[in-house]
């Protein structure tokens, strides 16, 4: 594998529940020895990048706030650029509303409503209250498609199961900011200075992080932690380009 560039996906490669799985800090040191520029590559919309970047220092792993890319952060880019100075209704009770700055966040009448990670602020009443919204016409804006997460509790639903109903009753198609949007693994690419044929995407979900990776022209490295399952891999018509135990086996491929 001529591999120069590599994003990992964070939550089920990397840790679960903010504890770091096994080999994954000598991981990406090993990929610092072998002089492999690496960018997170996240979904994660529970805490501002500055946050994440201490929590997983608590865990010990080592890495940079300008080595991560989160959905939060190219979804306010997304919407200065597509709907500068628009309303938006924000969906989540997650610590991110120092990435959405300069973005108008209200409770009512939005022109934009973003979905961001599923979490107790995904109600029956603000699911309704967005409903409504987007009937008056707002725009739709999700920062990811995931089905579903693993915590220290097990699988929960994510925002993913929220926004399929919120497209169908409403009638409308969501922009997807976050992976697996081509866009995402684009800016990522821009970013990392490597090209998409020299790059891996290694993560646990086989659609979100593996296949739209490749779809994208990277190569995708598919872990058996976190949210993986064998039976979603085996029912997949399409196939990952490498599939190993976890992040403790990556450099090993790569050699």
């Amino acid at each position: 594998m001529a591999i120069e560039g590599v994003l990992l996906d964070m939550d089920g490669v990397l840790v679960t529940a903010w504890r770091a799985l096994p080999g994954a800090g000598e991981a990406i040191d090993a990929l610092r020895r072998r002089g492999v520029p690496v960018l997170l590559a996240t979904n994660a919309t529970s805490v501002s990048r500055s946050a994440l970047v201490e929590k997983l220092r608590q865990a010990g792993i080592e890495i940079g706030a300008d080595q991560v890319v989160t959905a939060p952060v190219l979804t306010a880019s997304y919407l200065h650029a597509r709907h500068p100075g628009a309303r938006c209704f924000l969906m989540g009770e997650s610590d991110i509303r120092d990435e959405l700055a300069g973005v108008d966040l209200v409770e009512d009448d939005a022109d934009v409503v973003v979905l961001a990670g599923a979490d107790r602020a995904f109600t029956w009443e603000s699911l309704s209250r967005a409903f409504r919204m987007l009937n008056d016409g707002a725009a739709l804006v999700a920062m990811h498609r995931n089905l579903f997460w693993m915590t220290e509790s097990g699988l929960m639903l994510d925002t993913g199961a929220f926004l399929a109903g919120l497209e169908r009753a409403a009638g409308v198609e969501a922009v997807v900011t976050g992976k697996p949007s081509p866009e995402f693994f684009r800016r990522c690419l821009d970013l990392l200075g490597v090209e998409p044929e020299r790059t891996a995407m290694v993560g646990d979900d086989l659609e979100a992080d593996v296949l739209a990776a490749q779809a994208a022209g990277l190569t995708g490295v598919l872990v058996r932690t976190g949210k993986f399952r064998p039976q979603t891999l085996e029912g997949s018509r399409r196939r990952p380009d490498h599939v190993i135990e976890s992040i403790a086996e990556l450099e090993t491929l790569l050699s």
